[in-house]
């Protein structure tokens, strides 16, 4: 595995409930400021195995990417945690996780 893939799940595993953060805001934070995509493809590859909370990772536009039900499913776990979901869009002024 290699250090940003490490970095990536860390960083994942420390999303806060009710809190969101980008794909390319992760990748930014692993050193790897370009690394949006393989961001999401770790996610897709190792959100089972690692246990992570898949669901609070969006767009940068603050929407949910998934689409069908995946999507569906996402809005209602993040609304579950207190998240309002409109349109699959969320606030990222309330909602977006900044590490301190």
């Amino acid at each position: 595995m290699t250090k940003f893939t490490e970095d990536v799940l860390e960083i994942i595993k420390m999303i806060p409930s009710g809190k969101v953060m980008t794909y390319g805001q992760i990748a930014a934070l692993a050193n790897n400021p370009r690394g949006a995509r393989q961001v999401s493809r770790i996610l897709h590859s190792m959100s089972g195995k690692h246990n992570l909370p898949w669901h609070r990772v969006i767009n940068s536009k603050g929407t949910i990417s998934l689409t069908g039900e995946p999507g569906y499913i996402q809005a209602e776990m993040l609304s579950g945690e207190g998240i309002d979901v409109i349109n699959k869009k969320i606030d990222l002024k309330k909602h977006l996780y900044k590490f301190d």
